[in-house]
């Protein structure tokens, strides 16, 4: 979906937030969900990560970073900004920090990729009837999740479980911080795994195994439920934004949903970003949940079912520097010419653990079938396939739980800057997937949240899938990955026997 220059910005317009795991962006959307040339901003996110599988970020220099970017946005659309009628925005999620009184961080913000916690995941799974907080909560007990790293904060840190006056993610931080007071929303709390995600409040039973209540947690709100009124000093920096609505942070991965048209259950979500998910939005409350899904909400009539890998671009990109390949134009050529599954290698690519579809808290990567004769190249290209096979299984789980025939809509940045890993998701999924022309599907879909919150849009289900390319699959290379597949499978069951 192309930008469209300011003179032709249909008003009212809304500010979008997104706070990624590699990047954070603002930018202003006009009222049919179009972003507005010139009025976007970017600065990094930077994530660190420990030995001991830590994986967190300093919550002051994201918001700094964010900050930043609405600022320059700001500065640029000059009087234009008092258009701006709404803030909307997302962040990923499954982070969590703790804070004091006067609302400062106590720890770094945990994200979902800190592995810390993978003694208390294992802990949980034996004292407690993790199938029965699964189908409440939608979350497995998995160091993802917000239940075993607050074990592990009271195991190694219990002075700070004892002393934090709540438990927040960044968008309440973002809240508390703007306004002095906060809320989290149902959308970012069902990723927590401390959520009744069926009747919508915290799951007491849980946080009480936790010697934890529900005062240590933000009020839940909805999508529609803004905050109003900028603290000092906030006020005079945007004048613009001070008394217009700010509406909570959502998920990200709800938010791609949106902004690639897949919030109905005819349409299903293929993000591959960093990391990637299959993802369906349903209507009203969630039923029997298959064990190698979660299921999350978008908001309070609607949820959120699916799988998500730890795996996604990151992996093409941690083998481009191990690898040592050549140009990323010349590999791309060269991956693109390669039969499917030719190289007969078969790879688990789990190097930063697994979560969909068996969520072992054991699981790491692995090659096998190497020999004298393999080439980096072909280890690139078994790499890029594996993803794709895994995504496979995925869904594969997630249309049992679908009423009906679906369509498949593929995004994110790893996607876009590469034709051939297009089409070997393609082949691997054996559906026919289109593949919109959204560049930044999680700020656009935050922007047409908030338009449907002030009733500008009537529903977004009822958005179509932006314009973009289709590719239909090839039978006999669909059947080569569904063997591969099974080899993968099989290399999956040896590694959780031996780790």
């Amino acid at each position: 979906m192309e930008s469209i220059p300011p003179s032709k910005a249909a008003a009212p317009l809304v500010l979008a937030l997104d706070v990624g795991s590699t990047t954070t962006r603002a930018g202003v959307f006009d009222a049919g969900g179009r972003l507005v040339e010139g009025l976007a901003a970017a600065a990094p996110t930077v994530l660190r990560g420990d030995p001991d599988g830590q994986n967190t970020a300093d919550p002051d220099a994201l918001l700094d970073g964010l900050f930043s970017c609405i600022d320059r946005v700001l500065a640029d659309a000059g009087d234009m900004a008092r258009s701006i009628k709404a803030v909307g925005g997302c962040s990923f999620v499954s982070n969590l920090m703790a804070v004091d009184r006067d609302a400062r961080p106590m720890t770094r913000l945990s994200t979902y990729a800190d592995l810390s916690s993978a003694g208390e995941a294992e802990f949980l799974r034996r004292e407690l009837d993790e199938e029965r907080f699964r189908q409440r909560t939608g979350c497995r007990f998995h160091p993802s999740y917000a239940a075993p790293r607050l074990l592990h904060l009271k195991r190694h840190r219990p002075e700070v479980f004892r002393s934090a006056a709540r438990f927040v993610t960044l968008g309440e931080y973002l809240e508390l911080t703007l306004f002095g007071k906060a809320r989290a929303s149902f959308s970012a709390a069902s990723w927590s795994g401390l959520l009744d995600s069926r009747e919508l409040r915290w799951d007491e039973e849980l946080l009480g195994r936790l010697e934890l209540t529900p005062s240590l947690f933000s009020p839940l709100a909805d999508l529609d439920e803004p905050c109003t009124g900028l603290a000092d000093g906030w006020h005079t920096r945007w004048p613009a934004l001070a008394n217009i609505p700010w509406f909570p942070l959502m998920g990200d991965g709800a938010a791609a949903n949106v902004g690639t048209g897949c919030a109905s259950p005819e349409r299903v979500a293929v993000t591959l970003g960093t990391t990637s998910a299959v993802r369906a939005v349903t209507p009203g409350a969630p039923g029997m949940l298959p064990k190698a899904l979660w299921r999350y909400r978008l908001d309070r009539e609607r949820s959120l079912p699916g799988g998500a890998l730890t795996e996604g671009g990151s992996l093409p990109a941690w083998m481009r520097e191990v690898l040592r390949l050549g140009a990323p134009e010349d590999v791309e050529r060269e991956v693109a010419s390669m039969k499917p599954c030719s190289h007969g290698l078969t790879v688990l690519p789990l190097m930063a653990g697994e979560r969909a579809p068996g969520w072992s808290g054991k699981a790491n990567g692995a090659v096998l079938g190497m020999t004298l004769a393999t080439r980096p190249v072909e280890i690139f290209r078994a790499g890029l396939e594996s993803v794709a096979q895994r995504l496979y299984m995925v869904l594969e789980e997630l249309a049992a739980v679908l009423p009906g025939r679906f369509t498949v809509v593929a995004g994110g940045g790893a996607l876009r800057a590469s034709s051939a890993w297009r089409r070997i998701l393609t082949d691997a999924v054996g559906r026919e997937v289109l593949f919109p022309d959204v560049e930044e599907p999680s700020m656009r879909g935050a922007a047409l949240m908030a338009l449907e919150a002030l009733g500008v849009v009537r529903d977004v289900a009822d958005l179509p899938v932006p314009e973009g390319t289709a590719l239909a699959p090839d039978a006999g290379a669909h059947a080569l990955h569904l063997e591969a597949v099974e080899r993968q499978r099989a290399l999956y069951a040896q590694v959780i026997a031996n780790a």
